[in-house]
């Protein structure tokens, strides 16, 4: 499984933490197609709002609409 983020750097990412011990060598691999369709789900819902408001740019305000709007992202709130 071949994703668009490095799989090196997302493990050294993850074993910053302390609390995460040694990391399975497809958990990486896991963690990025998850990465990768979170993004593809963020900036298609945002290229929506910019065709709304037929806008050629997606913005960071229509990023923060998309998170604002959409309860699934309200870790993402702050």
């Amino acid at each position: 499984v071949k994703t668009k983020f490095p799989t090196a750097r997302i493990k050294r990412i993850m074993q910053a933490d302390e609390e995460v011990g040694k990391v399975a060598q497809q958990t990486p691999i896991a963690v990025g197609k998850a990465l990768e369709l979170f993004m593809v789900h963020v900036v298609t819902k945002s290229a929506e709002i910019a065709r709304e408001k037929n806008s050629k740019r997606v913005t960071a305000h229509m990023l923060k609409q998309v998170i604002q709007s959409d309860g699934q992202y309200d870790f993402l709130a702050d």
